[in-house]
């Protein structure tokens, strides 16, 4: 049982890090029956990349169409723009083709 965190490729490394942990809170906030199941049974996370902005919108999207709970971060320093999303363990499916993030 993992959470999906899913950032940007096209940020820093040390970007990705921080929004991360920002979609990983809206999601705390906005799913706390979740959270604490997944804490209890695993507290494992998947940190991914997407390419850009437009393609972690859609896996968010397409979450959000499957009833997946997830949460998306918009950052207020690079104009509300779509930064990283969370998803719920039953994202498994939609992230299995993306990468791992946080690479050099």
């Amino acid at each position: 049982m993992k959470l999906y965190l899913v950032v940007r490729a096209d940020l820093s490394i040390g970007q990705q890090a921080v929004q991360a942990a920002h979609a990983l809170q809206e999601f705390n906030v906005q799913y706390p029956q979740e959270v604490a199941g997944w804490f209890e049974e695993s507290n494992t996370l998947a940190i991914l990349s997407a390419s850009n902005e437009e393609e972690v919108g859609v896996v968010y999207q397409r979450a959000i169409e499957l009833g997946i709970p997830a949460s998306i971060f918009r950052e207020p320093d690079r104009g509300n723009e779509v930064t990283a999303i969370a998803i719920g363990p039953p994202g498994r499916q939609l992230t299995k083709h993306l990468p791992l993030a946080l690479k050099s």
